[in-house]
């Protein structure tokens, strides 16, 4: 093949990619939905207090980002003592402990956690934890964990948005829900995906593997 009919292919190739991401834009971004339940992170110190000392999470599943769902759960416990079991840890080990969970459980447990990104505890609400090697009061470390997507760069480039921006995102389903203040945060590990608890989820009838389109 010669030179001039490389470059013809090659330019016919570079219009075809800028029609395609300028209508994606036009039309709005799609976005896979990923239902999180609440779970816990754990420095390495907080799970040996609760598994003996030396323990090391298991894997369950791959996440995205390095992470994984553990195979080890927890008790949860509110001040007024009511409690919910089975909470699943996420590895690997944090700088920081944290519990997520959502505004039904909160009302269940009896404590009033903030809406915040993941990682901003300073303030939150105190909750115990229980395992089967021991028990662990947090002062602060409980939140309801603000939506947000997940992407890389190449997904950022084509949605026309960077990590930090704020968007609205609609959900095109019976329920016609429109989820506004969807923080974008985009790093290299990312694939591509919007986290929204499971209360969000049932009042919009969105689950797990469901499509919304960012019209920002």
């Amino acid at each position: 093949m010669d030179t001039k009919n490389i470059e013809m292919i090659t330019r016919m190739v570079i219009e075809s990619l800028q029609k395609q991401q300028a209508q994606e834009q036009k039309n709005g971004f799609m976005v896979p939905i990923g239902v999180s339940a609440r779970h816990i992170h754990l420095t390495q110190a907080d799970l040996e207090v609760l598994y003996g000392p030396g323990y090391q999470l298991t894997k369950k599943k791959e996440l995205m980002g390095g992470q994984f769902a553990s195979n080890e759960l927890l008790t949860i416990v509110g001040l007024k003592l009511r409690a919910i079991e089975n909470v699943r840890i996420l590895g690997p080990c944090r700088k920081f402990s944290q519990v997520e969970i959502s505004a039904t459980d909160a009302m269940k447990l009896g404590i009033k956690a903030p809406l915040r990104e993941s990682g901003d505890i300073a303030g939150s609400a105190p909750i115990a934890l229980v395992g089967p090697k021991g028990a662990l009061y947090l002062k602060e470390g409980c939140i309801i964990a603000s939506r947000h997507i997940h992407m890389s760069p190449k997904d950022a480039a084509q949605a026309g948005v960077k990590d930090g921006d704020y968007v609205s995102v609609k959900a095109d389903n019976d329920r016609g829900t429109t989820f506004n203040n969807v923080k974008i945060r985009v790093d290299e590990s990312f694939t591509l995906e919007m986290h929204i608890d499971t209360d969000e989820a049932n009042a919009s009838g969105i689950a797990t593997g469901n499509t919304v389109t960012i019209v920002k």
